[in-house]
């Protein structure tokens, strides 16, 4: 299990130098700042030289100072509140391009996708869920709207899908009423977590589901529940939660799903396209 940087920082503390307790000290009160730091700042304000903030990160077991501030952001982000996080965003924007720094955040995180993600564990993904007895698809606040993008294009794919639907805890569990062995869930979970997804995760966890979580990191309370997982770092930019990346990797997930369901496709969709000819579901462009 993936450890807590705050943790890591709090169990070393006795074996660090005066200079690299002073930057502990610093972070673990005041996290949701550093966080957004750079190292010549950090070191200034903890009174240390910025190469001693580089191997304090070092110390810690990162593999340089950006690997440590990824680890205390992801960290951070299911910690802070909506005020918080306008509070940060406003120290990191203040004064910059905001349309090129929000799309160049995304195209960052997209990047990190793309080198980072687990092949293996990505195509057993694939293979669960075409196996699956029952797809069963979970995501609240603004992960619904990942949910409901992925469960449109699994019902072109499948039978045998379902949107669970969050108005209410207790519809929540009639919807899951028949899961069981042999069904899949998967549960796309982002900061801040839900208690309601990890309530309902559990549930289906109890009955013999197999647990497939979308999230951000290994420390996401999903994450520790799934029997596999898929990651994709969602970028807390101010109050908003940039889903890009996550809905990046959902797609990669729908073409993989359908290339490997190979002539059932094609079936599907030669069919819908008779269905949208005959009842004139899209418009036609002239012929002039």
């Amino acid at each position: 299990m993936a450890k807590n940087i705050l943790h890591t920082i709090e169990s070393g503390m006795s074996g660090f130098s005066k200079g690299q307790k002073r930057i502990a000290g610093y972070i673990l009160e005041n996290y949701d700042k550093a966080a957004f730091m750079t190292a010549s700042k950090l070191g200034r304000l903890a009174d240390v030289s910025e190469s001693t903030v580089v191997r304090f990160a070092s110390e810690l077991g990162y593999d340089g100072y950006p690997s440590m501030q990824r680890a205390l952001q992801e960290m951070i982000r299911s910690r802070l509140t909506s005020t918080q996080r306008i509070r940060a965003a406003g120290d990191r924007l203040s004064g910059q391009d905001l349309l090129g720094s929000v799309l160049q955040s995304d195209i960052d995180k997209l990047r990190e996708v793309v080198s980072e993600a687990d092949r293996e564990e990505f195509n057993d993904v694939a293979e669960r869920i075409l196996k699956a007895r029952h797809i069963y698809i979970l995501g609240v606040r603004s992960s619904s709207f990942v949910a409901g993008y992925l469960n449109f294009y699994m019902h072109l794919l499948f039978e045998n899908v379902t949107l669970v639907q969050s108005n209410a805890a207790g519809e929540i569990f009639e919807q899951l009423f028949r899961i069981g062995p042999g069904d899949v869930m998967i549960a796309i979970s982002f900061p801040r977590y839900s208690k309601v997804t990890m309530n309902t995760v559990k549930f289906a966890q109890d009955r013999g589901a197999t647990i497939i979580a979308v999230t951000d990191n290994e420390l996401s309370p999903v994450y520790q529940m799934s029997d596999a997982a898929l990651l994709a770092p969602c970028e807390m930019i101010s109050f908003v939660d940039s889903m890009v990346a996550p809905l990046s990797l959902m797609n990669a997930l729908v073409v993989t799903l359908a290339y490997r369901m190979g002539t059932d496709v094609a079936t599907t969709f030669g069919e819908l396209e008779d269905i949208w000819n005959e009842y004139g579901v899209f418009g036609k462009m002239d012929d002039e």
